[in-house]
């Protein structure tokens, strides 16, 4: 579904991908693991033009999006749900799902897409007229992915979704994102959790300092180096 050839992107003249290639499958989950200042989520920003992209190539069902302006990356079908639960917090839950429709002027669509979404998320229905800023840590996670999924993507992008989250929440939202995914939208996730990403994982990519260290399926768990540096030795 999206191809990254040579990439080398990076933030005020800074590099931080430096000449990465990079595949995402149709209908798959591909996890992106590595310690922090690897450039995980810079690979996420790159498709997602949020930073500056110096050279390499950047394909999305086989039309070239390099450097295509962020509103027109949502209406191809490319949404991104960014670290740190970036909701309204002063608007209701409601609200929040509307703003991710922008994209829609047919108010008939806006409400068919806010029905799927409450049963999708139940308790986003019970909760519609509340302000976000009362839910809880992973409520707010859920209503981000919520809102993402509002436009109708094809490609769902995320970053680190567990951040800051209990184990419990950290269980739910990944289950949420595997039968998401089963319903046919193809996911890259960023993850600090290298054993809950590579748990719900069709291909995972280790990134080290810019530059892709190693790649594989669920085979890859195996390899000394995720066993001792990512998973703890287990």
């Amino acid at each position: 579904m999206i191809t990254i050839s040579n990439l080398k992107s990076g933030y005020n003249r800074m590099e931080v991908l430096k000449g990465i290639d990079f595949n995402a499958s149709t209908k798959e989950i591909t996890a992106i693991i590595g310690p922090n200042g690897s450039g995980k989520s810079t690979i996420l920003k790159s498709i997602f033009n949020l930073c500056d992209i110096y050279s390499g190539q950047i394909k999305f069902l086989n039309q070239e999006i390099t450097r295509t302006p962020t509103h027109q990356l949502i209406r191809l079908g490319i949404s991104y749900v960014p670290q740190g639960r970036q909701v309204f917090g002063n608007l209701s839950v409601r609200e929040n799902l509307e703003i991710g429709a922008f994209i829609f002027s047919d108010r008939k669509l806006v409400e068919q897409r806010i029905d799927a979404i409450f049963k999708r998320f139940s308790f986003l229905k019970e909760k519609q007229h509340d302000y976000a800023y009362t839910l809880s840590g992973g409520q707010q996670q859920m209503l981000s992915i919520a809102r993402a999924l509002m436009q109708g993507p094809k490609l769902l992008l995320l970053d680190e979704p567990s951040l800051g989250l209990s184990p419990k929440m950290v269980q739910e939202v990944f289950a949420k994102l595997t039968e998401i995914n089963q319903e046919g939208i193809t996911i890259i996730v960023v993850e600090q959790n290298a054993k809950q990403a590579i748990a719900i994982a069709d291909k995972i990519y280790i990134l080290e300092e810019g530059k892709i260290a190693l790649t594989g399926g669920k085979e890859i768990l195996s390899h000394p180096k995720i066993k001792n540096i990512y998973l703890g030795g287990n």
